[in-house]
């Protein structure tokens, strides 16, 4: 019960904060632009639907969270993931994307799946090894409708540019720069 309150309270945190000045709506949608070296792409997140995931990644991704990481999976036709710190050194390279360093060590805490979000081409979900509430930092990009991870993993963003730069991309491909559109 305790979590859930938190949950309640972070939620109407991040609207505040979103917000910015008194008075004005929280935005529908933030734009999160994920600069590779096979070219860029943007998703925008679903802060009205999943509020804690999209606070939880906003905040990894202002402050630098993602930059300089690889790509350590890629499944042609199936996802393309990153979000996993040890990337930024080659010679973890077996550890990549497994382990107590694969994340930020804080995960989301909460379970926010939604219906209405499908894991349709370019969907933008957190992943995690069995239990939602434990999704932390690592996100993938479905390549192709994936109607099996639904209701199984937090659909969070929609990619809505560049579509086809996720496809290109391959493990070891080196995610420069992840920024909140403003």
């Amino acid at each position: 019960m305790k979590r859930a309150w938190l949950a309640v309270g972070l939620a109407a945190a991040f609207a505040g904060l979103l917000a910015g000045a008194a008075g004005q709506e929280a935005p529908d949608r933030l734009v999160i632009v994920v600069e590779t070296t096979k070219g860029t792409f943007a998703f925008e997140t679903y802060p009205q639907e999943a509020p804690i995931t999209v606070a939880h990644v906003v905040a990894l991704v202002r402050r630098g969270f993602y930059d300089g990481q690889r790509v350590h999976r890629a499944i042609p036709g199936f996802v393309v993931q990153f979000g996993d710190p040890q990337t930024r050194d080659p010679q973890m390279r077996e550890l990549w994307g497994v382990g107590a360093g694969a994340g930020s060590g804080t995960p989301v805490g909460v379970v926010e799946l939604h219906k209405s979000r499908r894991h349709q081409p370019g969907a933008v979900a957190l992943a995690h090894m069995g239990d939602p509430a434990k999704a932390d930092s690592q996100m993938y990009v479905t390549l192709a409708d994936r109607e099996d991870l639904d209701g199984r993993y937090v659909v969070f963003g929609q990619v809505v540019d560049g579509a086809d730069v996720p496809a290109r991309l391959t493990v070891g491909d080196e995610i420069v720069r992840v920024s909140v559109q403003d």
